[in-house]
């Protein structure tokens, strides 16, 4: 479990550290008038259901993947099955973040708070048994 605990926390690293990096850069962040909140109307209001669609689509996705793991297969397959979930959340979350940021620019915040999640989402051991009802 620990082996595999490692691979999921650098995989999940590497993809925080490059949005992060990718708002640093193609976001100007470096500017923090761009961190103000944007004005929102009905013209701009579907950018605003972006950031909410990928946390409820991500969130949906995952729990029905892990819920169609087998509790009769090893752990190692079930950690394989739900590696591919947790990517699959980590995906949509990453992709909603990107076109925030070179779609509507103004709505950085949202995009921010994507990474923000996606960042609190770290893997862990008990996180991992906990999804997968494993007990100890």
């Amino acid at each position: 479990m620990q082996e595999q605990l490692k691979i999921f926390k650098i995989i999940h690293i590497a993809l925080v550290i490059g949005l992060i990096m990718a708002y640093f850069f193609l976001g100007n962040l470096s500017d923090f008038s761009q961190l103000k909140m944007p004005e929102i109307n009905n013209e701009n209001m579907i950018y605003l259901t972006i950031p909410i669609v990928a946390f409820l689509l991500s969130n949906l996705l995952f729990k029905r993947l892990v819920s169609k793991i087998e509790s009769n297969l090893s752990l190692k397959q079930k950690l394989v099955a739900y590696q591919s979930a947790t990517i699959v959340r980590y995906a949509i979350l990453e992709g909603a973040a990107f076109i925030i940021l070179i779609i509507f620019p103004k709505f950085i915040v949202f995009g921010i708070l994507l990474i923000v999640y996606m960042a609190l989402l770290r893997p862990t051991e008990q996180r991992i048994k906990r999804d997968l009802h494993i007990l100890d």
